[in-house]
């Protein structure tokens, strides 16, 4: 049972009664297997895609490195930054239920077409012939229709990422208030670990179907998880909270820039010496009318005109992150770099034991795990111990760790291209200059160390991200907050995409071989990744320009003064 209030805007929110009877009360912990089955189930159905998918699209449809990074990029890019728009209109037309079911059933459509190019033959290119070594490119129709699948697919996870957190919160607003006050921080806490579950399952059981099993069996595991995703949610639907939309910030922030156009032109004029604006010499404030340009409830007539006071600070506090957030922005190019590791992989020794193969799309579960183990060392041995070397306790900025993620990230492409050059001398060495999958006596264990450099450094600058934006953001901005690091990550697929295609243009010029070239043993990506750490070496610098601009941060100026202060 429910009942409609109204907000102190006059937005009518729905909301369980408080009854005593709580098995007829909607939300609680209840609804939380219905959500996160469905979150876990989407997540791993759709990381699945990823891993393989470059040699999805060189060896079925005969794409080079280039193009075939270039749609991995973009539909990252799409994956990414279509989850602002997402949380948008779920917040203020469609609402978080409705929002994330239509975004499971949309997935799930697009996960099927994309199994059919594994099934239909005419979906794809045939086969490169044996004799002849001739391989025909995919036709117009071939290329829609692939392209066509993973972009459904995209905007059904954009509309799933935009809501599936905030919705499991809003299912435990009452469960706090009434009776569990630990019951949000569990749910966060089950989320993540669960969402980390769901990476393994995907790089490990997902992957070794489709390198073992083939491309209709790997492509069609996913399919299965999305249709159980999609039932998971519309199982719960008679037990959950479902809030309805309100206006949202965004809009707030258009209205702001549009007030301040159409007011620019205004000159200010008369009284209000009792209050403190900063005005050009000469000048005086207008202040808002009552009788035109408010309603009887306080509230402005014309909201496109007329803005809050904190509709201002918070576009302000928005566009005074900027810089800062450009500098995660070129981070996000390295952690984009998901094509060339699996390349890489498959021509090194995977074997553990001597009948066992890792799975080179499989590599990836290292990151996961890296990330993990730097979460748990740095929370339980990092600042313990380093607390006690100085006696006092320790606990390092958001700021600091995120320039520390930055300085991880640098050493990162630095390592890959010293292993790669080392990599290639000795495919060329060998003789497989012309045979770019042949394996080199070269362990791949040597992937690690980069591996891990780029966990960590993701770990410490998305975490340190995430905190800083939450903090420094008004309450009311929690949820641009939280979108903020997916848009980066979007921003940088498609810088990512730039540079590749400008680099390979440049580098292939006079009939010589482009260092991003299919082969990757004639190619030359140690030296692309050397301009990758050249580009995170100025991004660096950068950040310590733009860190010392923003200032310090909220709290920061308190415990400075609590130190200088005998």
């Amino acid at each position: 049972m429910e009942k409609n209030s109204s907000t102190e805007k006059g937005e009518m929110v729905e909301e369980p009664l408080l009854l005593h009877n709580s098995e007829t009360q909607k939300g609680g912990l209840r609804t939380l297997p219905f959500i996160l089955g469905n979150a876990v189930l989407m997540n791993a159905a759709t990381a699945a895609l990823t891993p393989n998918m470059i040699l999805y699209l060189m060896n079925e449809y005969h794409m080079d490195m280039t193009t075939g990074s270039n749609i991995i990029y973009i539909w990252s890019a799409v994956t990414n930054i279509a989850p602002v728009v997402g949380a948008f209109m779920a917040d203020s037309f469609v609402g978080r239920f409705q929002t994330i079911g239509l975004g499971s059933v949309v997935a799930l459509v697009g996960m099927f077409l994309f199994w059919l190019t594994s099934v239909i033959p005419q979906a794809r290119p045939p086969p490169c012939g044996d004799s002849t070594n001739i391989c025909r490119s995919a036709e117009m129709f071939q290329l829609f229709f692939l392209c066509f699948s993973l972009g459904i697919v995209a905007i059904g996870v954009a509309a799933f990422k935009s809501t599936s957190l905030a919705f499991g919160s809003d299912q435990l607003k009452w469960e706090v208030h009434l009776e569990n006050p630990c019951a949000m921080e569990r749910y966060f806490s089950w989320y993540y670990a669960l969402y980390a579950l769901s990476l393994v399952i995907a790089l490990t059981c997902l992957v070794y179907i489709q390198v073992n099993m083939g491309w209709a069996l790997g492509f069609g595991a996913p399919v299965l998880l999305m249709l159980f995703a999609t039932l998971s949610i519309y199982l719960g639907t008679p037990f959950y909270v479902k809030l309805k939309p309100k206006p949202s910030l965004m809009t707030g922030f258009f209205q702001v820039v549009v007030a301040a156009y159409r007011n620019g032109c205004l000159r200010l004029s008369s009284e209000s010496a009792d209050i403190l604006y900063h005005q050009k010499k000469g000048s005086t404030i207008v202040l808002p009318n009552p009788q035109l340009d408010l309603s009887s409830d306080g509230e402005a007539t014309d909201p496109w005109r007329l803005c809050t006071v904190d509709q201002v600070e918070e576009l302000k506090a928005l566009l005074k992150v900027v810089p800062i957030w450009l500098t995660g922005v070129v981070l996000s190019i390295n952690i984009s770099q998901t094509s060339f590791p699996v390349l890489q992989a498959n021509t090194m020794d995977r074997h553990i034991g001597s009948s066992f193969e890792i799975p080179a799309a499989s590599f990836g579960i290292f990151i996961v795990i890296s990330g993990i183990l730097w979460i748990v060392l740095y929370d339980c041995l990092i600042l313990p111990v380093a607390s006690k070397l100085t006696g006092k306790p320790v606990h390092f900025s958001t700021k600091q760790r995120m320039g520390f993620g930055l300085v991880l990230s640098f050493l990162s492409v630095l390592v890959v291209a010293v292993v790669e050059g080392v990599r290639r001398n000795i495919a060329i060495t060998e003789g497989y200059s012309d045979d770019p999958k042949g394996v080199i006596p070269m362990s791949a264990v040597w992937l690690l160390p980069q591996n891990c450099l780029t966990s960590f450094a993701e770990a410490l600058n998305a975490i340190g991200q995430n905190e800083f934006y939450i903090s420094e953001f008004p309450r009311s901005m929690s949820s641009i907050a939280a979108s903020l690091i997916g848009l980066g990550m979007g921003v940088g697929n498609l810088l990512a995409s730039f540079l590749m295609n400008t680099i390979d243009n440049l580098t292939k010029r006079e009939g010589q071989e482009s260092w991003i070239s299919s082969n990757i043993n004639k190619g030359h990506y140690d030296h692309y990744y050397l301009i990758l750490a050249g580009f995170s070496l100025v991004n660096m610098l950068c950040y310590i320009v733009c860190s010392r601009g923003y200032g310090p941060c909220k709290g920061e100026e308190e415990e400075t003064k609590e130190e200088e202060d005998p």
